[in-house]
């Protein structure tokens, strides 16, 4: 599917919603999934992504249903009432990392034989990162493809022989990984004992949250070895059920940022935004860059321990009422400057680069983002794409081992560009399109990725710069 992206015209104004959070989602559906009972969920996110962890925990026998109906109702998730059942073939991530790697630290531990696979793009991504931690734990995993000197999926899991708990372990983590370490506590919630999890920074810790939301004690500490969380457990999960609202996603949000500040006179908000202080370094990174951005209307979305701050986010940029370009400079007048993204910064806005990227193309100066190399190894080499994609646009962009530089320049040119089977790719790539310098539409080709996130993406874009 192709989508025709013209050039802004006008300021952009109005208010979103975007949809619920996608890190959340996945874990709460898969933590509601271990409870004792019965749990309801609000704002669950509505991708593809979220729907692949929904349909891999039906095939184990959990009831996931919507009693009052429509997108925008409440889920309640009913678990089998002793335990998660053998499935009856093998369980389809599709294009989701997530659900594939925070699964794998489930199924390592049940006492049944599972297969976890998804598609081409899934099974092309590094799985030895958990893979061998829970080996380490007793489990039998077993990689059925490769790439290069790495295990990929499918993921075979055969259970513990004879059947037992895992056995508890300390994992230090080279690089800091959400899915990694909620992975590797998801099974320590089978394990007979303590684990713990070592980050060199701390990542997203949403995982964290909504265990103690679920009533399992989780230890918390910073020490000169790096960040720890720890959880213990009896061999078998002990979780209460809950009531949850999952906020808007600032990954999304992301994408409207970036456009209202790429069209000066621009002023958008968007409603019940999770800020989560382990997601919000984009947020700092545009202000360092110059960025108005405000967060307005905080609070939190649940009542207890685990909760999650929510807030409007409203964005402003210089100029209302002028044109989206300054004709006679032959730049964007953004108002932005070059940074360097450090590498302890990234795993707070990983997911955000791509739409970074396109915000550096439009500030004046140099971006450097700094150990990048995480991006290699996602729904796409984002590192190649955003350099081949955003320099059919005339983007100046340069690949440095894991270091990605982007020289700020002219207005960015009309083209044709390929998401790359990448949702983050497709949705950067149409805001890039609001940039363009020539009058003419950008072809966003593959567009139809963006709906493993965001499936009103596109209609939100016409309505908000149409």
């Amino acid at each position: 599917m192709a989508v025709n992206v013209e050039p802004a015209r006008r300021p952009l104004r109005g208010e979103i919603r975007v949809p619920g959070d996608k890190s959340l989602s996945h874990r709460a559906l898969i933590l509601a999934s271990l409870a004792g009972g019965p749990s309801r969920i609000r704002g669950l996110a509505p991708g593809a992504d979220v729907a692949s962890t929904g349909d891999c925990l039906r095939g184990l026998g959990v009831g996931i249903t919507r009693p009052g109906g429509g997108p925008d109702g409440d889920t309640v998730v009913t678990p089998p009432r002793c335990g998660l059942l053998p499935p009856s073939g093998p369980l389809d991530a599709g294009n989701s990392g997530t659900t594939m790697r925070l699964l794998a630290g489930i199924l390592a531990a049940q006492p049944f034989r599972s297969t976890l696979s998804g598609d081409r793009s899934l099974r092309r991504r590094p799985m030895s990162r958990i893979a061998e931690p829970l080996r380490r734990m007793g489990a039998r995993v077993v990689a059925r493809g490769r790439e290069g000197d790495g295990e990929t999926a499918p993921l075979e899991f055969r259970g513990p022989l004879p059947p037992r708990p895992l056995t508890p372990a300390t994992h230090r983590l080279p690089v800091a990984s959400a899915q990694v370490k909620s992975c590797l506590l998801l099974a320590g919630l089978h394990a007979c004992g303590r684990t713990t999890v070592v980050e060199p920074v701390r990542s997203r810790d949403h995982t964290e949250r909504l265990l103690a939301r679920f009533g399992v004690p989780v230890d918390v500490a910073d020490s000169p070895d790096g960040h720890k969380v720890s959880v213990t457990s009896e061999g078998l999960p002990r979780l209460t059920p809950a009531d949850l609202e999952v906020p808007g996603d600032i990954s999304s949000a992301a994408f409207w940022i970036v456009a209202a500040l790429l069209v000066p006179g621009s002023e958008l908000r968007l409603t019940g935004v999770g800020v989560n202080p382990t997601r919000t370094g984009l947020l700092e990174v545009l202000r360092r860059m110059g960025a108005d951005i405000r967060l307005e209307t905080t609070r939190v979305a649940v009542s207890a321990a685990g909760d999650e701050p929510v807030a409007d986010i409203v964005v402003l940029t210089a100029g209302p009422g002028r044109s989206a370009r300054s004709r006679g400079s032959g730049r964007a007048e953004t108002g932005l400057e070059g940074t360097v993204v450090t590498a302890e910064e990234l795993p707070s806005l990983i997911d955000e680069i791509p739409v970074l990227a396109v915000a550096a193309t439009q500030a004046a100066g140099t971006t450097v983002v700094e150990g990048a190399g995480e991006l290699r190894v996602k729904e796409s080499d984002r590192l190649t794409a955003l350099a081949v994609e955003l320099g059919r646009m005339g983007a100046g962009i340069e690949i440095d081992g894991d270091r990605l530089i982007i020289e700020g320049g002219p207005p960015l040119r009309a083209g044709r560009v390929w998401a790359h089977g990448d949702h983050r790719m497709a949705m950067a790539l149409g805001v890039a399109g609001l940039a363009g310098g020539s009058g003419h539409p950008t072809v966003v080709d593959g567009a139809e990725a963006a709906s493993v996130s965001y499936p009103g993406f596109w209609t939100e874009l016409a309505r908000v710069a149409g």
